[in-house]
């Protein structure tokens, strides 16, 4: 079964994405799981109601693009990677706090992979929650920042006090360029 039968079974063991990384990167963002609509199409943050991509453009004083590519893009090209915690997990619906039986994603690997990694910022206090769970040891090696998560369903904060936070990779980034 691949993600994209996930409406024929609710209990279907859902596949992280790929890393969008390379040698350059020096702050990684990490996700929990794709919602149902990114693996419909295929995209980290899918869902045009996740804010995410709104942000990051922002943040870099770009226009947004509804192109994955040009997404992917200017992540690269301000030295960020986009992953997720966990490899695998069973979850009905999109929330995190739906997900059970999951797998954590390599670390250790890809630090080993990719040792420009400084920092890492997690999208949310779910994602925090499983990176500690599965990766104590290296939870304390690198520096790191839980931000509001930028999923619709974190509807308590305004737009306003999420680009606050998450203007801390502006910051984080202009710091690695030292």
């Amino acid at each position: 079964m691949t993600n994209l039968d996930y409406k024929k079974n609710k209990n279907l063991r859902l596949l992280s994405f790929d890393p969008i990384i390379d040698q350059q990167s020096e702050i990684l963002i990490l996700g929990t799981m794709p919602g149902i609509i990114s693996f419909q199409t295929n995209e980290y943050y899918g869902n045009n109601q996740n804010i995410f991509w709104k942000l990051i453009f922002e943040i870099f004083h770009s226009p947004l693009s509804q192109k994955y590519s040009s997404r992917k893009k200017i992540l690269l090209q301000n030295n960020l990677a986009l992953w997720d915690n966990l490899q695998f997990c069973e979850r009905e619906g999109s929330l995190d706090s739906k997900i059970k039986q999951e797998s954590p994603n390599d670390f250790k690997a890809l630090f080993s992979k990719y040792p420009a990694i400084k920092y890492i910022i997690f999208n949310g206090k779910a994602s925090e929650k499983f990176f500690k769970k599965y990766n104590k040891q290296l939870f304390t090696n690198i520096q790191n920042f839980t931000l509001l998560s930028t999923s619709p369903a974190n509807a308590s904060k305004t737009y306003s006090q999420k680009l606050k936070e998450w203007r801390i990779l502006n910051t984080l980034r202009s710091s690695t360029d030292l």
